[in-house]
């Protein structure tokens, strides 16, 4: 199994049991570990202050979310023609589903729809990130945040510069 389908396969196990869509309580940042956000459950979720200042991975989601998901799925998680609003998958879907979508593609092709996703789970850019790509599309989806790159950022955290270059190699 490679790193980045281990990493998939161990937030899934992390998830499992945890398919309850994202209530108040589970978007709602309960602590802080390295400079990640987390709810009560431990699932990932986002901090903006009242000056508007996103947390770290909020940031980098925006990054990585331009680079690999909106070519498809529309600028700032919006969806387009040709895919969905990711911005509600995030708070409508659970992690682990929504963990399980990205890893593994998704495929709906009937006579009301065609719906074909790729599956991301070899692609490092996209999950050694998906937590961070998952709560930028969090705090988009509740309106935490607006369109656009945030403009005021926390400080990247030595805790996730070591987990993205543990991730990347």
């Amino acid at each position: 199994m490679s790193k980045i389908a281990g990493i998939a396969a161990a937030a899934l196990i992390a998830s499992a049991g945890l398919a309850l869509a994202q209530d108040a309580e589970n978007i709602k940042a309960d602590h802080e570990e390295g400079g990640r956000w987390f709810t009560v459950d431990d699932i990932p979720t986002f901090r903006v202050t009242e000056d508007g200042t996103v947390d770290y991975p909020v940031y980098n989601g925006y990054r990585r979310y331009h680079s690999e998901c909106h070519v498809c799925h529309g600028p700032d998680g919006e969806g387009s023609s040709y895919a969905p609003a990711l911005k509600n998958s995030a708070v409508n879907l659970d992690y682990g589903t929504f963990v399980s979508i990205v890893a593994g593609g998704k495929q709906e092709v009937n006579n009301a729809q065609n719906q074909v996703m790729p599956a991301f789970g070899d692609n490092a850019n996209v999950m050694c990130f998906i937590d961070d790509i998952y709560v930028y599309l969090k705090a988009r989806g509740t309106d935490a945040i607006p369109r656009g790159r945030p403009a005021k950022k926390d400080p990247k955290t030595e805790q996730i510069r070591e987990d993205e270059n543990a991730c990347l190699g």
